[in-house]
């Protein structure tokens, strides 16, 4: 039991209740250090303990420690660890948080170098699809033809990858990418008159400021002595840029990961970062944390048995000294009804039977379209649930409205957060006097906010009587909200906009409304820890912590009930039991990655993740027929299941266990039907390419008319994904092995 004397903390306590790698990896603080932690082999308990002994045993000030964590809701634990290992108040000079709320505190004390405001807002990305659906109606083209969602992946990207809005353009490669480079500079410079940074911007404008100013850099790299990283597997070219930056000095960089839970390259993250970390650090020390503390044998030993196909990965060897436990399950449903009823019966039983609460309980699905099913059982049995990465709080219309309110009287500057709240509540500005505000800001390179105010003042465009009256009294009314910002907090601020505005009325007639006004009030309650600061530094940090929060922060672990939960959103929870349903091809693995070995890699990953989320139970249901984007249709059972050795599972057929004894070798397939045995897998052939295109081809789809090639993208197997440029249907991603084209 560790122990304490005068407040003093002795190092056999930080080390003890480790085992022997967990304690080779706190004691190791010289020098670059790779720790690839399996799952649930404690690396949490790893980081607090290494920074605690920084602290306690080898003297190293907190202030001068940087670690860096995926969510807020890790550093929040870390955080409370730390405070049991050495006492409250102990760590305050400690700088620990995510890289984007790092990086924005670095900015908001640095800023003012690259000629950013201190006040600068962070748009989300409702608030980036908002502004660049503005920079395409600034260049004249069509939101139809270059989706702004594709635009904003494109642009996201070339900031992950620390590409500027000029290098990206000297590196386009099609038309798409040309108009793309006109866009990203346009939205640049609209971000800039906004005061405003995206999440991208956090990170980049951090490295590019770095990079100019070796005074700057020079004063981070000799605060931070010691730089850890946790989930490094999930960063990207810009982030370990960064660390790299800041560890420059004294090149003590411990780095916590695992390539095999490397799960969202969708969001830019390299693997290779993780694989070639000892390359880039040739005197690195690499540490295997592999005892799980987690699950059961025979759960580690499925989840090895899925994960060991992969080629981009660090062989490991996971072992528990827990219990073998049960075999997992596998059962098949006719539908994806039967699925989810399937799941609410399993959940009743296993209260009833084996004492497990319901709210020990995940069902994980690949992708948020699978949920609506499951929560349509859920709410017809009256059973509730927790949904992560559903309409999350601060995107709620309503919060978002007064977010937007906050967000104006902070920084004028923000047109997005002006023109979201303008006409909200009605005042009779129509959206073309919106137009003409917008037209004549644009031409006199003004902010919207500085318009209003030259109307208000008799400067600005004519406009009719009605409508400059309107404009005028929304002015002085938040210009009001602007002044009483500096006196008031940020609660009283919140009760001040819902009255003045007109909103707390507008709002209360509406459906549902009185609910939607408990959500302000629970953001007032929210906005009231900031009560004691200055009033300008209350609104500006509590701004800040909104617009950082992922789903994850916000899932409410009070409430008592199962959980509804992408696998992605998975990572970084365990429960004792999971079920994880739609193990089918075409949705796990999903059917985009079906035809790139590296996502299919990254798809087994997703898998691998999913089933080591769970301490005692795994279920993993596949549907013979599924209902989904309109369609109905049969797939065959996933691939990873073929993976897994017959004598860990468990079958369920027509609600009686099944052993896979009763059927011969050679019979054997992954999975029994209620219907009939399924047919050995089998996955469709590719086809073969036949047609030779190139960027600026015309061509002819049987469904979308005709299109101009924008451009070829090779895949495996010969194949190529095809960009096109349809006249009536706008921008298509087409495989040519499967799509219906015709070169004119």
């Amino acid at each position: 039991m560790a122990s304490r004397s005068g407040g003093t903390v002795k190092t056999m306590d930080i080390l003890a209740g480790l085992n022997p790698a967990q304690r080779e990896a706190v004691e190791t603080v010289k020098g670059p250090l790779l720790i690839v932690a399996g799952p649930g082999s404690g690396k949490t308990k790893v980081i607090t303990h290494r920074v605690a002994y920084l602290i306690k045993t080898c003297g190293i000030s907190p202030h001068n420690i940087l670690a860096v964590t995926f969510t807020n809701k890790a550093a929040r634990e870390m955080k409370e660890r730390l405070d049991v290992l050495l006492g409250e108040k102990a760590t305050e000079a400690l700088t620990m948080g995510t890289f984007h709320a790092i990086c924005a505190r670095i900015l908001r004390q640095e800023g003012q170098t690259i000629g950013l405001n201190s006040n600068f807002v962070i748009y989300d990305d409702d608030d980036q699809i908002s502004l660049i659906k503005q920079c395409l109606q600034d260049l004249d083209l069509d939101p139809k033809e270059y989706v702004p969602k594709s635009v904003q992946s494109a642009i996201n990207a070339a900031k992950s990858q620390l590409l500027t809005p000029k290098e990206y353009q000297s590196r386009a490669r099609s038309y798409f990418d040309e108009i793309t480079g006109r866009v990203y500079e346009r939205y640049q410079n609209l971000l800039h008159r906004s005061h405003a940074l995206d999440f991208d911007d956090l990170l980049m404008r951090v490295v590019l400021l770095f990079k100019e100013h070796a005074g700057i850099l020079a004063k981070y790299q000799s605060r931070y002595v010691h730089v850890m990283v946790d989930e490094f597997q999930d960063t990207n070219v810009t982030q370990y840029t960064l660390v790299k930056q800041l560890a420059g000095k004294y090149r003590n960089i411990c780095v916590v990961g695992d390539p095999d839970q490397s799960i969202y390259s969708w969001r830019f993250a390299d693997i290779r970062n993780i694989l070639s970390f000892e390359k880039d650090f040739t005197d690195a020390k690499m540490i295997m944390l592999e005892q799980n503390y987690r699950s059961t044998r025979v759960i580690l030993d499925v989840a090895s048995s899925v994960i060991r196909a992969n080629k981009q990965r660090k062989e490991k060897r996971l072992w528990t000294t827990n219990e073998d436990g049960a075999p997992i399950t596998l059962v098949e449903c006719y539908d994806e009804t039967e699925e989810a009823q399937f799941v609410l019966s399993e959940i009743d039983r296993l209260s009833k039977e084996e004492a497990i609460p319901p709210s020990a309980c995940a069902v994980m699905y690949r992708i948020n379209a699978q949920s609506r099913v499951l929560e349509e059982a859920f709410m017809r049995y009256g059973v509730p649930y927790r949904l992560v990465g559903g309409t999350r709080f601060y995107q709620r219309r309503e919060i978002k409205d007064i977010v937007s309110y906050l967000r104006l009287i902070q920084n004028p500057n923000d047109n997005v957060s002006l023109l979201r709240i303008i006409n909200i509540p009605a005042r009779n500005i129509g959206v073309r006097t919106v137009t003409d505000l917008s037209a004549w800001a644009t031409v006199q390179n003004m902010p919207l906010f500085e318009v209003l105010k030259a109307i208000a003042e008799k400067k600005g465009p004519e406009l009719a009587p009605r409508a400059s009256l309107a404009l005028t009294a929304f002015y002085t009314m938040v210009n009001d909200l602007i002044v009483m910002s500096r006196e008031v907090s940020p609660s009283t601020l919140i009760a001040e906009i819902v009255v003045r505005s007109g909103y707390r009325d507008y709002i209360l007639n509406e459906e549902l409304g009185e609910e939607r006004y408990e959500n302000i009030m629970e953001l007032r309650t929210v906005a009231a820890e900031y009560d004691t600061f200055r009033p300008e530094e209350g609104l500006s940090q509590f701004l800040e912590k909104i617009s950082l929060i992922s789903d994850i922060d916000q899932m409410d672990e009070r409430i008592e009930a199962p959980v509804l939960t992408t696998l992605h959103q998975a990572k970084g929870l365990e429960f004792p039991v999971v079920f994880i349903v739609g193990m089918e091809e075409g949705l796990l693995p999903y059917q985009r990655a079906m035809l790139d070995p590296a996502e299919i890699e990254e798809e087994r990953r997703l898998c691998y993740v999913g089933i080591t989320r769970a301490q005692k139970h795994v279920y993993l249901l596949r549907a013979f027929r599924r209902n989904l984007f309109g369609n109905s249709g049969t797939n065959p059972p996933s691939r990873f299941l073929e993976d897994i050795p017959r004598e860990l599972i468990t079958l369920r057929e027509q609600g009686r266990r099944v052993d896979y004894q009763e059927y011969p070798d050679d019979d054997f397939t992954p999975v029994t039907s209620l219907y009939g045995k399924l047919a050995a897998l089998s996955f469709p052939s590719k086809s073969v390419v036949t047609i030779d295109l190139t960027p600026g081809d015309i061509v002819r789809h049987a469904t979308f008319g005709d299109g101009v090639v924008i451009s070829c993208i090779p895949r495996t197997g010969g194949d190529q994904e095809i960009v096109i440029n349809f006249s009536g249907t706008g921008t298509k991603r087409l495989l040519l092995s499967l799509a219906p084209l015709q070169k004119l």
